[in-house]
């Protein structure tokens, strides 16, 4: 396949993994505003929108057809412990080159709501690094992570196995408004 089409596909997975999102975020404010069919409406598009985006991914994997991790950015479908590779990868990128670099324009400009949802992400991306570290380990060792509890905080994005911590330690919020997974 040749790198228009590759350069396409990832963009065109960009998009679609965008819109995914988004989708979900309208979905939730219209729930709030009281429309929940709109809601509804919202999350089956966006469920559509995430088979799109896995289809230009699978197609983006199959140009390689080994299923590897595709030159460090992410695409391609490879065993799980080159995909938790993958993702550290990312995270470390985000954390060590893609953040700091927003950050510092986004301080320099006097953006506080963008510095403070940076400084949470920066943070939140290492420990989310620490996690998909441990669980290639484990992976690696032909295991599954030994972790009975996955909570999130939802307010900045941490990741902990721990449930006795009593609150964030990136933003503070109480542990109590954990999501559970």
């Amino acid at each position: 396949m040749n790198a228009m089409t590759q350069d396409n596909l990832r963009s065109a997975f960009g998009g679609e993994s965008q819109a995914h999102m988004r989708y979900r975020i309208w979905g939730e404010k219209a729930k709030k505003d009281g429309f929940p069919n709109v809601e509804r409406l919202f999350l089956a598009t966006s469920d559509a929108e995430q088979v799109h985006a896995t289809l230009h991914f699978k197609a983006l994997a199959d140009i390689h057809g080994d299923f590897s991790v595709i030159s460090g950015g992410g695409f391609g479908l490879g065993t799980t412990s080159e995909n938790l590779q993958g993702a550290i990868n990312g995270e470390l990128f985000e954390v060590g080159q893609m953040y700091p670099a927003y950050l510092a324009v986004a301080e320099m400009q006097g953006e506080k709501e963008a510095v403070k949802a940076m400084r949470f992400a920066v943070a939140a991306e290492q420990v989310h690094a620490d996690r998909f570290t441990e669980a290639k380990s484990a992976v690696d060792a032909g295991r599954d992570i030994d972790a009975e509890n996955i909570l999130m905080c939802p307010v900045c994005g941490y990741i902990t196995f721990d449930t006795e911590v009593d609150c964030c330690p990136i933003c503070n919020a109480k542990s109590s408004i954990f999501v559970a997974y």
